[in-house]
């Protein structure tokens, strides 16, 4: 008997865009006035912040686009799929992704969707994805999916704020994955219901900082759990070479690494802390200038981990786990392509992140109103040149919010 061809899905090819500016988290503690020692313990150097004419689909559109111009056309033209996981929804009812369709200048051989589930929803898609890839219903076909997001928060989130970026994650999903094979079917879930955090309203982000740690432990270690009982002779030190986890800062991973490790193996503490640097630690460095990328969050840290693999590693295998509030987690694993690396490295994402513009305190609190203006729904937006605030313009276009009109988002390229 013949034995049919194994499958292979994963992730293609990656890129990030962080948006144009970004303040440190030392200017932002010093301006509104918390204790720098709390601080230290998130473990950030600081977090991206929109500017006036940046929402979510800019973001989405402008984490793709490069990626997309360097595929061959014949490949571009069998993206099928285009799915855009946020919790920054502009609409009821339109999906961000006709925007991201129409300003990719995508084919119309396409289905677009909106997904929403917290930090959790790009993780969700991404596995709906690989199942539709994997039946062989299309063959070859690829998967646009792009986690993008802009953060409300402001000095009524106290310590959250600083930890709550903006931008999107844009993953390229095939049958050809040089960037990370998927495990598929092995997996592991746990969910329940929680108000952790929630979005009521476009103009409301609630957050209950302990509630949420909580939950996010107790997700880490059960979802795990799940992953054993489905997957045969699993070790959480042995299986995987590395870790990455949704990072809402660097320090709330520090400590469900700790809690997985003290569950799960008999490892003193000093071994726990050298496990940590080794095996999670590459995957932190992007988070740490980003902040919070909300269901984004995962995928920029597995981009800060293949940038950073040391040399010899190529198929490493990475478990990963993803957490959104409300709340939905997964743990799930993959290996690492022979060229994920260079595939990931040719995209820039430290040199665009190098790039952005430092706000000052006193530019950031300002921005804040006009960040929130361009995510409320309205009949008539106009959006000023802002030239302020506009990056150089000399190096690859940006698409920028220009207004609304009768509700119907307008975008420029700039």
């Amino acid at each position: 008997m013949t034995e049919s061809p194994r499958v292979t899905v994963g992730i293609e090819a990656l890129d990030v865009y962080a948006g144009s500016a970004w303040i440190s988290a030392a200017d932002l503690a010093a301006g509104r006035q918390l204790d720098p020692a709390r601080v230290t313990n998130l473990m950030l150097a600081g977090r991206s912040v929109a500017l006036p004419f940046e929402d979510p689909v800019t973001h989405a559109v402008n984490a793709a686009k490069g990626l997309l111009d360097d595929l061959e056309p014949a490949v571009r033209a069998r993206i099928e799929l285009v799915l855009v996981a946020t919790e920054s929804g502009v609409d009821y009812s339109k999906s961000i992704s006709s925007y991201v369709h129409r300003h990719l200048d995508l084919g119309p051989e396409c289905r677009l969707l909106e997904v929403k589930q917290a930090c959790y929803a790009a993780t969700g898609a991404l596995q709906l994805a690989a199942g539709y890839l994997a039946s062989g219903a299309s063959p070859d076909a690829r998967v646009l999916l792009i986690a993008t997001d802009v953060g409300l928060v402001d000095e009524r989130a106290e310590y959250a704020e600083l930890a709550t970026g903006s931008g999107a994650v844009a993953l390229l999903l095939s049958e050809h994955p040089r960037v990370l094979e998927l495990d598929l079917g092995a997996f592991g879930l746990h969910s329940f219901e929680t108000m952790d955090t929630a979005r009521p309203g476009p103009e409301i982000e609630l957050a209950d900082a302990d509630l949420s740690l909580v939950a996010y432990l107790e997700c880490t270690v059960r979802s795990f759990a799940d992953y054993c009982r489905r997957v045969a002779d699993v070790s959480l030190v042995e299986t995987f070479d590395f870790l990455a986890f949704h990072t809402p800062f660097a320090g709330m991973v520090r400590a469900a690494h700790r809690r997985a490790m003290r569950e799960f193996t008999g490892l003193d503490p000093a071994a726990v802390a050298a496990d940590f640097s080794r095996r999670v630690e590459p995957s932190l460095h992007y988070p740490a200038q980003v902040g919070n990328l909300f269901s984004g969050s995962l995928y920029l840290a597995l981009s800060s981990l293949v940038d950073r693999l040391p040399a010899g590693t190529d198929g490493a295998r990475v478990g990963l786990f993803s957490y959104g509030s409300g709340c939905s987690s997964e743990f799930l694993s993959g290996t690492v392509g022979e060229d994920a690396q260079r595939v990931v490295s040719a995209r820039g994402i430290e040199a665009r992140l190098a790039a952005r513009r430092r706000l000052t305190f006193a530019e950031y609190r300002d921005l804040l109103p006009l960040g929130r203006d361009c995510l409320v729904p309205r009949q008539h937006l106009k959006v000023e040149s802002h030239a302020a605030w506009r990056p150089d313009t000399t190096g690859t276009p940006l698409l920028a919010l220009q207004g609304i009109e009768n509700y119907h988002r307008r975008y420029e390229w700039i």
